[in-house]
C-alpha cells in the first residue's frame, strides 16, 4: 500500500483546518474528550510529516 503525501501548501491548509476544528470542539466538549484527543493525533501525524518535509527541502 502506497503512502500519499500531500504537497507543502495543502498540508498547511489542513493542519490549519484540523487546528479550527480542534479549537471549537475542545471549547464545547472539553480538552480532554475523545474527540479532541482525535483530532490532536491526527493534527500531530500531520505537523510531523510537515516537520520531515521541511528537513528535506533545507
Amino acid at each position: 500500500m502506497e503512502v500519499t503525501r500531500l504537497d507543502p501548501s495543502n498540508l498547511l491548509t489542513r493542519i490549519e483546518h484540523l487546528r479550527n476544528s480542534m479549537i471549537e470542539i475542545a471549547i464545547e466538549k472539553g480538552f480532554s474528550s475523545r474527540e479532541s484527543i482525535a483530532i490532536s493525533r491526527e493534527l500531530d501525524k500531520l505537523l510531523n510529516e510537515y516537520e520531515q518535509i521541511k528537513g528535506v527541502k533545507k
